[in-house]
């Protein structure tokens, strides 16, 4: 028997926890039946629920970097096929870039929720998928020149069909993924947990009835969307303005440049990318969605840094986004776009940020290290003979604010993953750590310093390991902000065996760039050094805290050489 919800404030908050866990739910089926470490250690997805429009209604978000694509996806699966195409027991997969995606391994499986004949609403989720095909292992081809390089494309498709295998997508999926048992468990983890929500949605249907969560549902939204609305009112109306320049494409040494025009007016916020560059070669272009989940990063990041507003569908609509299509914030078909999810996208977060900074300086960080940092590998484990693929990122230095240092060793702000444990790492793949650690004299020096860098070193255990890469920020550094220092930028070196110093890898291998490139083979005894980017620092460094700066020396974080350079420390003096 249903029991009644009131939908005042207090009704409103208990639905809304009970959708939102719904999600969490579903995040940890994800997490714990995933095959990949990207899905099980890595946490590379998000789980959400949706309304019968493809309006979001709850989400545990574990990756913000898919924020915009997660209701345009559904949506736009509903403009193309009409709500006829779904059927109860379905569930869809997509990966479309063109149809609303972030790129072409993130991966949205959708469920559609019916009640007898009635569809009411999707459960949803969207993950990072290891290993999808095309010319590299790990599916990055930093060198890709248009999307049929970089995998393969599915528009939306039914891997069931009224509960039932559609086996031969299933055919064609696991014929084109170099790891198709990987492939098999995360696609099942997906299903797993879509069928765990319709499952919980049922069971809220059930307590409070359907009518009742339908009619709250839409109200969770106009709330939040009445709440970002009066969070953006607070902050003063103009039009503010900044660029940015990314240093190269993976293609060419080309540098290419992003602008934006943020104007606040009223309620609502408009970010206009308008005089961006024309798309470019390589895969640093990103889709439109990609961009918009930029703008709202950021927008969140200024209007309500404590998530108190729920995240649903009502918090995009006071926020517009223009990006000129052919540019390199909305990339056309057939132009790459891998690499703008994982490394334009921290970039965009950062250049809205600092046009921000002008309007509300005291809730901006500078800039962060700006790259997901990716290291893809693959080949044939000497242990058990079969093919390996793995999609690999570190952690990197988060920009200081007015207020606190940047965070040391954080994976980018657009994703909040984690870094695969050192243990799973060396027991699933042929290398071995020599180091990891924080990297000394990566953070910019400032008030408040920003957050520090990663190091890591790898030597090869197989006979041949073939790698990819897809870093940023080595040869622009991360800016500092009002008055704060640049960090230091990345580096990805490589010592061949029997080789006393490690060199860059355009210098042995004669790619474009030292940081991008695809298919390099390296053999046992080879050791891979790198390091991600740190953040800027925040406000002039001589007005640091002496006792911070004594501290960050004393743990290493900061050399005494720096530290008399930048802040002007002297120990003996102190």
């Amino acid at each position: 028997m249903s029991r009644k919800l009131e939908l005042d404030s207090v009704g409103l908050h208990v639905l809304h926890n009970a959708l939102s866990n719904i999600a969490a739910e579903m995040a940890l089926v994800m997490m714990k039946t995933s095959y990949s470490t990207i899905f099980n250690e890595g946490l590379d997805f998000s789980t959400v629920l949706l309304d019968r429009e493809g309006n979001l209604i709850a989400e545990k978000n574990y990756t913000p970097s898919m924020m915009g694509a997660i209701p345009n996806t559904v949506r736009w699966t509903l403009e193309e096929f009409g709500e006829e195409f779904f059927e109860p027991g379905d569930i869809v997969i997509h990966n479309d870039p063109y149809r609303g995606q972030c790129h072409l391994p993130e991966h949205m499986a959708m469920m559609p929720i019916f009640r007898e004949d009635e569809l009411l609403g999707f459960a949803g989720n969207i993950g990072h998928v290891a290993e999808v095909g095309g010319k590299a292992p790990g599916s990055f081809a930093s060198d890709a020149t248009d999307v049929y390089q970089e995998g393969l494309r599915l528009p939306p498709v039914k891997l069931f069909e009224r509960g039932r295998y559609n086996e031969q997508v299933w055919r064609i999926i696991l014929a084109n993924h170099r790891t198709p048992k990987n492939t098999w468990g995360d696609f099942h983890a997906m299903a797993g947990a879509l069928r765990v929500g319709e499952r919980r949605v049922r069971a809220l249907w059930d307590r409070y009835d359907v009518e009742t969560v339908t009619r709250g549902a839409a109200k969770l939204i106009d709330y939040s969307e009445r709440r970002l609305r009066a969070e953006i009112a607070k902050l003063p109306d103009g039009s503010y303005e900044s660029s940015t320049v990314v240093e190269d494409d993976g293609v060419s040494a080309d540098p290419f440049e992003v602008r934006v025009k943020i104007v606040i007016r009223g309620d609502e916020v408009i970010a206009d990318f308008t005089g961006s560059s024309p798309q470019v070669r390589g895969p640093m272009n990103c889709t439109f969605v990609v961009a918009a989940s930029a703008v709202y990063n950021a927008t969140f990041c200024v209007t309500d840094p404590q998530t108190l507003i729920p995240r649903n569908s009502g918090c995009y609509r006071p926020i517009r986004i223009i990006a000129p299509p052919g540019s390199v914030v909305n990339v056309r078909h057939p132009g790459p776009s891998v690499g703008g999810n994982t490394d334009l996208q921290p970039k965009l977060i950062d250049l809205l940020l600092a046009a921000l900074h002008d309007a509300v300086p005291e809730r901006v960080a500078a800039s962060s290290g700006g790259s997901s940092s990716n290291l893809l590998f693959g080949g044939v484990h000497p242990r058990s003979g079969r093919y390996y693929s793995n999609y690999h990122f570190d952690g990197m230095g988060a920009g200081g604010t007015s207020h606190a240092d940047g965070n040391d060793g954080e994976v980018t702000r657009h994703s909040n993953c984690r870094n695969t444990p050192v243990e799973v790492f060396e027991s699933r793949y042929p290398l071995l750590n020599l180091n990891y650690g924080l990297a000394s004299d990566s953070c910019g020096a400032g008030r408040h310093r920003g957050g520090l860098a990663t190091e890591r070193t790898l030597r090869v255990l197989a006979p041949e390991i073939t790698f990819s890469a897809l870093f940023d920020r080595c040869k622009i550094p991360p800016a500092g902000l009002a008055g704060g220092l640049s960090a230091r930028g990345s580096e990805l070196l490589v010592k061949r065996k029997g080789e006393s110093e490690f060199r860059r890898f355009d210098e042995i291998f004669g790619v474009a760039s030292p940081t991008k490139f695809t298919n390099v083979v390296l053999r046992e005894g080879d050791e891979l050094r790198y390091r991600t980017a740190g953040g800027g620092g925040f406000g002039d460094p001589r007005e640091r805290d002496r006792q911070a700066v004594r501290e960050d020396v004393e743990e290493g974080y900061v050399s005494r050489e720096a530290a008399e350079r930048d802040y002007g420390y002297a120990e003996e003096a102190e």
